[in-house]
């Protein structure tokens, strides 16, 4: 049975109770919001190492960190050091976007070193094997595409995004809006070009209820993936965009009553007066399903800092309700990530999920901020340190200019707290 399937019958999954114990929410709050569809647990069965996560409404705002080979660089040790990062500064999931070298067996080894739930883009393997058996990719055949996905399932891949919602009148909508990027998700460029090539619909699309008997099968979930995310501000909130949401808000409905669990990817680049709206469309549109964003990313000229924008975006988007942000690094729209950039990565993306949890009152959030509140009035620099996201880090910048005494080198003996803290406790300071 999938997790849908127990939660409506009652039955307290060992997936289920590590989510409620983790989150500090109630057995029936995460049963129920199973059933409805405003939780998920992406937990295949064949991941045998997963510590579980849920995503979801009520719950903490989860973060992804992508991985994965490139046809320019394929080194799996240096993937592998990735997701311990990922894993060490708090990632809840990770992705496997390889496209290069041995995918396959990249994936597997992916897997079998983590314990975080892990996603995949399957439509990425297809299309390139496509290219080695047939020479392009607009040869592949329906029959490979979902082979492919019940390859990776019986791998124990937990979610994968498949982009469902492309579909012919989404591409004739793209055709007639017009845009400075185009498309730039790469799933759907790939389905895109099979689609205008072959003169046919989306198998994916046309094939749904097939899909649907796999994820049933292996209980992967579906992230209903966003072919027509705006790749820069210019292209946001567009028609094609809303066209490709309607439908897999059509298509989530579809999902949960075939009991497969389903969230939906959202955009990409918005404006920030744009972020707030399309998470309401989003939660409309799609029944209140799990909305995933890249980002969003709120200016498109912050190369080599795209971290820190995704972080302003991912913040507004998670205050709004959004309950899953994919990662941003410094080398977005640059290059592939090293180590490093994944570190900064999943930091600027736990400050702004930390940041929107404050706000829609999850559960242990503000009082984290009071606890580091508390230890800074107190100058407990020890409690400080190991409250912040990067202990290591804080321990660094603290001691680089060491004063010695009980506050910090930028304020010294003129820091406002502890002279406050003379003048109400013991009255005006003597000789200063």
């Amino acid at each position: 049975m999938t997790q849908i399937e127990l939660a409506k019958q009652g039955i307290i999954s060992p997936q289920i109770k590590h989510v409620v114990e983790k989150e500090g929410v109630e057995i029936d709050f995460v049963l129920q919001g199973l059933v409805n569809g405003v939780i998920v647990i992406p937990a295949n069965p064949n991941h045998a190492n997963l510590i579980p996560c849920g995503i979801g409404k009520g719950l903490r705002t989860k973060i992804n960190v992508n991985l994965g080979t490139s046809p320019d660089f394929c080194d799996l040790d240096m993937e592998l050091k990735k997701l311990q990062t990922a894993i060490e500064f708090g990632s809840d999931t990770v992705m496997d976007l390889s496209t290069g070298g041995d995918i396959s067996a990249i994936r597997q080894a992916i897997i079998n070193a983590s314990t975080l739930p892990l996603g995949t883009v399957p439509i990425y393997q297809v299309g390139i094997e496509a290219i080695e058996k047939h020479g392009a990719i607009v040869n592949m055949s329906v029959d490979e595409i979902f082979d492919v996905i019940e390859h990776q399932a019986k791998d124990g891949v937990d979610f994968m995004t498949l982009h469902c919602g492309v579909t012919q009148a989404t591409i004739a909508r793209l055709k007639s809006q017009g845009r400075i990027t185009g498309m730039v998700s790469r799933g759907g460029a790939f389905l895109t070009g099979w689609m205008l090539h072959n003169g046919k619909e989306n198998p994916l699309y046309q094939y749904y209820d097939r899909l649907l008997e796999l994820a049933h099968e292996y209980d992967f979930a579906l992230s209903l993936g966003d072919g027509l995310r705006p790749g820069c501000l210019a292209d946001a909130t567009d028609r094609a965009q809303l066209e490709e949401l309607i439908t897999i808000g059509e298509l989530v409905k579809r999902a949960r009553e075939a009991n497969v669990q389903v969230f939906v990817e959202g955009p990409g680049h918005l404006p920030l007066d744009q972020i707030t709206s399309n998470v309401q469309l989003e939660k409309s549109l799609c029944h209140d399903a799990p909305f995933y964003v890249l980002g969003p990313l709120v200016t498109d000229i912050g190369a080599g800092y795209d971290h820190i924008v995704g972080a302003i975006g991912g913040a507004i988007a998670a205050a709004a309700g959004t309950d899953f942000l994919c990662y941003v690094t410094p080398t977005e729209h640059l290059g592939l990530p090293g180590v490093e950039d994944v570190k900064q990565g999943v930091i600027a993306s736990r400050i702004a999920a930390h940041a929107g949890d404050i706000v829609k009152g999850v559960k242990g959030a503000k009082e984290l901020d009071d606890q580091m509140s508390r230890a800074r009035k107190s100058f407990d620099w020890e409690t400080q340190i190991k409250l912040s996201l990067d202990p290591k880090q804080s321990q660094q910048v603290h001691q680089r200019f060491a004063s010695g005494g009980r506050t910090c080198s930028m304020c010294g003996k003129y820091c406002a707290m502890d002279l406050i803290e003379k003048y109400l406790n013991h009255g005006p300071p003597v000789n200063e």
